[in-house]
């Protein structure tokens, strides 16, 4: 899966030139139909500000354990916070998810009294919570955060072009767009294989989409294609990775795949990546867009709020 055709370029994604963004969403259209996993080069995230997030990561994740639980996400009724090791389980059939976690919703840098994006998250309200004891960490860890939201929101016109709709289609359906973003750190599985024990188990992710870093030189990332046989997603240097998640494919009632994924740590070395997963305003109802539905392709799902899709999601991965 990482052929020189899984790249697009993004050096294009905001020019003025109309017939230039259509071009690069026509091979982003590719992508999202045939494998719902791309990288993406020019991304516009500035290399110290991801180093600066990953190493406040490795300090958080060095924490003793009794510091971090402090902040456990179990202890919080709208999923922020830290997850402690085996303590979600993406996959039925896993027996936990191998690996450690940090959740972070929607919050200014410099915090309002009155944040309409917080207020405006319904089934997913509620403030972040944060160490109290790393200087710098809160900073290092939004400012990497902003600038994936809006590496996010940049990719919105373009989907919607790739969709054969007018580019700003999303535009007020995502005014206060959920973002969710999980600091995670897999430790090194070694020993006897336990397939029922990996690293994150097979699963597809809630949102729209994810923009996805990973840390370079460690494989961990499969994708399951369409012939159900695992494929590596390699890290590649200098790019990101974006997939597909549920809310696209329900709302264009399949034409955009979100494609099951797994993640398992045997390097023998410590893991660091940063997903961060991109949605609709929580008060969106998922209805399928009309020109992804014909009497051949008939609605496939049960319309849901955004939220309200989310939130059940997470409690079953929880098991709140």
């Amino acid at each position: 899966m990482h052929t020189d055709s899984d790249h697009r370029d993004l050096q294009n994604v905001s020019h003025s030139d109309m017939s230039i963004r259509k071009d690069l969403a026509k091979q982003i259209r590719d992508a999202c139909i045939n494998v719902g996993f791309l990288y993406v080069t020019n991304h516009g995230i500035p290399e110290i500000v991801i180093k600066r997030a990953v190493s406040a990561s490795q300090i958080f994740f060095a924490l003793p354990p009794e510091k971090k639980l402090e902040l456990d996400i179990r202890e919080t009724p709208n999923f922020k916070g830290y997850t402690p090791l085996l303590s979600s389980n993406l996959d039925p059939e896993n027996a936990g998810d191998m690996h450690e976690g940090f959740e972070i919703g929607w919050e200014e840098m410099v915090p309002k009294v009155n944040d309409e994006k917080r207020v405006n998250d319904g089934a997913m309200a509620g403030a972040n919570v944060w160490p109290g004891d790393l200087p710098g960490f809160r900073e290092d860890v939004l400012t990497y955060y902003h600038a994936a939201v809006e590496l996010g929101r940049k990719l919105f016109p373009l989907f919607a072009l790739a969709l054969d709709l007018d580019y700003d289609f999303f535009e007020d359906k995502t005014k206060n767009s959920a973002a969710i973003m999980n600091m995670l750190y897999y430790p090194p599985q070694t020993g006897p294989v336990n397939d029922k024990v990996i690293g994150t188990g097979a699963h597809t992710d809630f949102e729209c989409f994810t923009i996805l870093w990973q840390e370079p030189g460690i494989q961990a990332l499969q994708v399951l294609n369409t012939q159900k046989q695992w494929v590596d997603a390699p890290p590649i240097p200098g790019t990101l990775v974006v997939n597909i998640g549920d809310q696209f494919a329900r709302w264009t009632n399949d034409i955009f795949k979100s494609t099951v994924h797994r993640a398992t740590n045997r390097s023998g070395v410590q893991r660091y990546s940063i997903p961060l997963f991109f949605g609709t305003d929580y008060d969106v109802k998922l209805e399928p867009i009309p020109s992804c539905v014909s009497e051949g392709h008939p609605p496939k799902y049960e319309v849901v709020t955004a939220g309200d899709y989310v939130k059940g999601r997470l409690k079953a991965a929880y098991g709140h």
